[in-house]
């Protein structure tokens, strides 16, 4: 999961660069999504360990950090479109940046999630 921790970590600083210079790099906020990346690839490095206890906790706070970059984009996201009331968007590159973060961070729950359920049913197995 460390690997897959990074590649998402990787994805989101992608985003919030494209998002940043896709804007002409006059919002800063465009770069959220990247502080989130940085965040998640930190913790996928740390969680390169061979400490059992101590890859649970980092995978645990990079799942935590996941599922906040899901819950603020995905509101904000929501938010903003629902503000439009059908009309056209105020800052539609930024709803796409948050609409694509929500789905990034929402799978990268899903698979830490089930990553976490097989090995405590292996534990189980084991024990």
């Amino acid at each position: 999961m460390t690997k897959v921790t990074i590649g998402f970590g990787i994805a989101l600083i992608l985003l919030g660069a494209i998002s940043f210079f896709g804007t002409g790099s006059i919002y800063p906020t465009a770069l959220i999504p990247a502080y989130f990346g940085v965040a998640l690839a930190i913790c996928g490095f740390l969680a390169i360990t061979p400490s059992d206890k101590r890859r649970m906790i980092v995978m645990h706070i990079a799942v935590t950090i996941g599922l906040l970059g899901f819950l603020g984009s995905g509101v904000m996201a929501i938010v903003e479109t629902v503000k439009a009331h059908g009309g056209p968007l105020a800052h539609p590159a930024a709803v796409e940046s948050q609409a694509a973060m929500a789905i990034l961070c929402l799978v990268y729950v899903g698979l830490c999630v089930r990553s976490f359920i097989t090995v405590r049913r292996s534990r189980r197995a084991e024990g």
